[in-house]
C-alpha cells in the first residue's frame, strides 16, 4: 500500500511540477533543503515498512516536522549569515544512504532466498526422476 502511494505521488508530483512556476534563487535554498528532508522520511517509511512497524502519524509528523525545522535552521544560518543549512543537508543525505542501504539488503536478500529456493525445487524434482 505505501508503494502505491509513493508511486502515485510521485506521477502526481511530476505532472503538476510541469505546470508549476519557477521558483527564484531566495528561496532555492529552502525548497532544497526540504526535499531533502521530506526524501529522508520517505526512505525511513520505506524501512518501516519492511521491518513492520510502519506508522502513519510518525511519518506525517516526521516528514512536516523535518522539513520545518530544516527550513527554520537555512533561515537562522542566512540571518546569521553562516550556512547552517549544510549541516542538516550532511544528517539528512547521511540518513538517506542508511536507510537505502537496509532497502537494498533486504531486497538483496529477499532475490537470493527466491532463486535459491527455485534451484532447490529444481534440484529436489531431478532428484525424484
Amino acid at each position: 500500500m505505501v508503494y502505491i502511494a509513493i508511486i502515485l505521488g510521485c506521477i502526481i508530483g511530476a505532472f503538476i511540477g510541469n505546470f508549476a512556476p519557477m521558483i527564484s534563487y531566495t528561496y532555492s535554498e529552502y525548497l532544497a533543503i526540504a526535499i531533502v528532508a521530506a526524501l529522508d522520511t520517505i526512505f525511513g517509511g520505506i524501512v518501516a515498512s519492511i521491518k513492520k512497524n510502519f506508522n502513519m502519524g510518525v511519518f506525517l509528523s516526521g516528514f512536516l516536522g523535518n522539513a520545518i525545522l530544516s527550513m527554520l535552521l537555512t533561515y537562522l544560518g542566512s540571518r546569521l549569515n553562516v550556512d547552517i543549512y549544510l549541516a542538516a543537508i550532511f544528517v539528512f543525505v547521511g540518513r538517506i544512504f542508511f536507510n537505502l542501504g537496509v532497502i537494498r539488503r533486504y531486497y538483496l536478500e529477499k532475490c537470493t532466498n527466491f532463486f535459491k529456493n527455485k534451484n532447490d525445487k529444481k534440484t529436489e524434482k531431478n532428484a525424484e526422476k
